[in-house]
């Protein structure tokens, strides 16, 4: 029986330990808390060997050295766990240099057997005779038990009122009730020779250690949550520390049994344990094997595929993610963190591209609209002269039909420089935009109409899918109409021959967006990347100056919109602009 209760208790102080740990690793008072429990785990398994197993040869000094010691160093683990809980502070280094000091007489006094003259074990009964020695250790790890408690106490009144002090008061009944029955069945009892429940003293602490983990916990060690959140959340050190446990205890069952009861079946002989050395060795590779398959599995395999996968993020094959089994201990929590940070990487590489490109066509935009306003400027004023020259000599009665031919030539020649002034006057010109709240169908139907008097757009085929309650636009009505007038010529002359323009609108979040689509000649992939820059045009020569679609980019970007061109079904091409829908000031 008493075996079995100290096997229970040696197994339940390792699950808790364990448990607890394991749930911070990095927090002091669970690291003190483990600590703690080695110790007692340590103790109960000298009173197992001991109680149950007692040699007369090897004598009962060994265990109370262990006793003497072990309980001074539980001691010593509770001042520290007083110092460091629940704030997680440091341990104060030479306060506990010297409180700890005598330790290093006391711990090998009991180690040599200083603190005693005699102990033994005789016909069930327990004989102790200490030495005075014995008593100063009894009265320093007294001291240090009350110094702990102390710490505690003051903490205690400093967070009453709130969960730390709950806390810290389960802690003091749990350290008031090991101590009651350590003092009772170690010391009071013995002192007056009944040295019976000393063998159940590693039994009598486990209610304290109980409430003692139960407030480090947030009172939440036996919540069903919690189990449940520990199994959700099933930590790669519970993974290792099940397969280790389940294999030895196969291993036990499955070789080690067997083993022993075919080596020993004819007695404990030199040969039989020759046999039971050579088969466990044996027997040892197999559980052994397993063990290293399994963290393998576990934690070697996901961390290659992590690790290739980050060397090729940092190659730039930004986007790549790893493919494992899903799972939700760390290393699953942090393939799918990588994942999401790999696509995020992307996403902001992609954007910031974007907006270099944006940003290099408006840097562009600017310095040849600073250059076209110089040309223009001076081609305009020498261009005026010769114009004012042509119509005074046109005037002339006297000329031949041969000169009026030319000079005719002359001034349809200086209307088409003229018109590329113009245009380039219209490129360089800053104008605020008057922005109001605009109806942006209404808008394009203005467009239409203005682009219905070229008799080439009239033989178009119109196509309008308008989304009807559209919310207004903040934008300057004037300058929409020339970018949708713009485009809609544009795609007039990609269809010469005739061919069909779809518009359509249509409402996505907080932006509208315009998609205007011909299905004319189309452009080429490499034009499209330069279809806004100024002056670039894929017309014939003398058929476009190349500014329209650099105006319109640059009255789409001054409403904060975005304009994008693409290849649509009908081999054409599709404009598509998006506008936002909440902005209410101009900038």
């Amino acid at each position: 029986m008493l075996l079995l209760l100290h096997l229970f208790a040696l197994f339940l102080l390792v699950l808790l330990g364990f448990y607890v740990f394991v749930a911070d690793p990095r927090n002091r008072a669970h690291q003190t808390f483990a600590a703690f429990i080695s110790f007692l785990a340590f103790w109960t398994i000298k009173d197992l060997i001991f109680w149950n197993f007692y040699d007369e040869k090897i004598g009962a000094g060994w265990w109370a050295s262990a006793s003497f010691i072990i309980a001074l160093l539980m001691q010593c683990s509770l001042i520290v766990f007083a110092w460091v809980f629940p704030e997680n502070s440091r341990t104060p280094r030479k306060r506990a240099s010297i409180i700890f000091a005598p330790s290093l007489v006391l711990i090998p006094s009991a180690a040599f057997g200083l603190l005693w003259h005699k102990v033994t074990l005789q016909n069930g009964n327990f004989i102790i005779e200490l030495a005075p020695l014995a008593y100063a250790f009894v009265l320093y790890v007294y001291f240090i038990f009350f110094y702990g408690a102390a710490i505690l106490y003051r903490k205690y009144r400093k967070y009453r009122g709130t969960q730390k002090g709950q806390q810290i008061g389960a802690i003091l009944w749990a350290v008031a009730t090991t101590g009651i029955l350590k003092t009772l069945a170690n010391i009071v009892l013995p002192f007056y020779g009944i040295y019976y429940f000393l063998p159940y003293s590693a039994i009598f602490v486990l209610p304290g250690v109980l409430i003692y983990a139960y407030a480090i916990s947030n009172f939440k060690l036996f919540s069903l949550q919690t189990a449940l959140n520990q199994f959700r959340l099933f930590p790669i050190a519970y993974k290792i520390a099940l397969s280790i446990a389940s294999v030895a205890i196969l291993s036990f069952v499955l070789f080690q049994i067997p083993i022993v009861w075919w080596s020993f079946q004819d007695g404990m002989t030199l040969e039989a344990w020759r046999r039971y050395l050579v088969f466990s060795i044996i027997s040892a590779l197999v559980p052994n094997l397993l063990l290293v398959l399994l963290i393998v599995r576990t934690i070697s395999r996901p961390l290659q595929k992590i690790t290739l996968a980050a060397v090729q993020v940092t190659e730039g094959k930004y986007g790549t993610e790893i493919e494992l089994r899903k799972s939700n201990d760390e290393i699953g929590l942090l393939a799918n963190s990588f994942n999401e940070m790999s696509r995020k990487m992307s996403s902001d590489i992609e954007q910031m591209q974007q907006l270099n490109e944006q940003l290099i066509r408006t840097e562009k935009l600017a310095a040849m609209g600073t250059l076209a306003a110089g040309v223009a400027h001076e081609v305009n004023n020498p261009l005026a002269s010769i114009s004012s020259l042509i119509q005074i000599m046109r005037l002339d009665s006297n000329l031949d039909d041969k000169t009026r031919d030319n000079l005719r030539l002359i001034s349809t020649q200086i209307q088409r420089i003229s018109q590329v002034t113009r245009d380039m006057m219209d490129f360089a010109r800053i104008r605020p935009a008057a922005k109001s709240l605009i109806n942006i169908n209404e808008t394009i139907e203005t467009g239409l109409r203005l682009a219905s008097f070229d008799k080439s757009f009239q033989r178009l085929e119109l196509t309008k899918h308008f989304e009807k309650n559209l919310p207004e636009v903040y934008a300057d009505a004037d300058q929409m109409q020339q970018v949708f007038l713009n485009l809609f010529l544009n795609a007039r002359d990609a269809m010469p021959a005739g061919g069909e323009i779809l518009i359509k609108t249509s409402e996505n979040e907080n932006e509208i967006i315009i998609e205007i689509s011909d299905s004319g000649t189309g452009i080429g992939e490499n034009d499209k990347k330069k279809i806004f820059d100024p002056f670039f045009t894929t017309k014939p020569a003398g058929k476009g100056t190349g500014l329209g679609l650099a105006v319109c980019y640059g009255i789409i970007t001054a409403h904060n919109g975005k304009v994008e061109v693409s290849s649509n079904e009908a081999g054409g091409t599709s404009f598509a602009i998006s506008l936002p829908v909440n902005e209410t000031t101009a900038n």
